[in-house]
């Protein structure tokens, strides 16, 4: 038997995630979102692995070439984590979300947990979608055995890895853009301080003439060291190692969580 300590505690969080649930799955952009999500990924992904070819580009990771579309659907996925918190502040919902569940941390969590569940699932058929492209394609376009490439397969360790920890890396973007919203509160001002993060940064990382510079942006933005992982080749070249650079989004996660958690709970709603 669970302890009554425990045990109300744990029932109050399962009721606070079927509330959160059912916010979710009965809000009709929920589905667009998501939809789109995958088809973004998957359809960029293809595209460019539709348009590289061998012997011009035979040095090419095809695994991370066939992975390109999460850099899109990472964007689909931080404006649906902005609007699970912040979506509530704009229309007022909160309040009533607070009132069902005060203990805010609690409420939060419930988020988190929908939110994490609902992304891994939405990722892990955007990478696999993506992966079939990948396999599909790449042999039309030259990379086959007798280029030394063989099909695209999970049962490859560096590519099971990149899939592995792509799915990873946009459950955790999602959970970044949850913390960052709770934050900040406002879905435009989230929205903004997200696709900065994602696509500002790793463009002034190229821009940035120091070689300094440069090695740093890679190891420590969130989004350039959380996408190392999806490197198969030329690992040694890399600002981080693809494990380690999760490792850094995961501690940005943490810390947007962290602030987030705060600021939800010493504010008034």
């Amino acid at each position: 038997m669970i302890p009554a300590f425990f045990a109300e505690p744990a029932g109050i969080l399962a009721e606070s995630v079927h509330a959160e649930w059912t916010k979710l799955r009965t809000v009709r952009s929920t589905v667009w979102l998501l939809a789109t999500a995958v088809v973004l990924t998957v359809g960029i992904s293809a595209l460019s692995v539709g348009v590289i070819k061998c012997p011009a580009t035979c040095s090419a990771d095809t695994t991370k070439t066939s992975l390109t579309g999460v850099l899109l659907g990472q964007a689909i996925v931080a404006v649906l984590a902005v609007l699970v918190m912040s979506g509530e502040y704009s229309t007022g919902m909160i309040r009533a979300t607070i009132t069902a569940t005060p203990r805010r941390l609690v409420m939060m969590s419930a988020k988190a947990i929908i939110l994490t569940a609902v992304v891994l699932t939405v990722a892990a058929v955007s990478v696999l979608g993506s992966l079939l492209a990948g396999r599909y394609l790449l042999p039309h376009n030259g990379f086959t055995r007798a280029a030394d490439f063989v099909p695209l397969s999970t049962y490859y360790g560096p590519t099971l890895r990149a899939a592995v920890g792509s799915v990873l890396y946009l459950a955790l973007i999602a959970l970044f853009s949850l913390g960052v919203a709770t934050a900040v509160r406002d879905s435009g001002v989230a929205m903004t301080v997200m696709l900065g993060l994602i696509y500002v940064i790793p463009i002034l990382g190229g821009l940035v003439l120091s070689k300094h510079w440069q090695h740093l942006i890679g190891r420590y933005a969130p989004t350039n060291a959380g996408l190392a992982v999806q490197a198969t080749k030329n690992l040694t070249a890399q600002a981080i190692g693809p494990w380690a650079g999760l490792g850094v989004l995961a501690v940005w996660t943490a810390a947007a969580l962290l602030i987030g958690s705060l600021l939800l709970k010493l504010r008034d709603a």
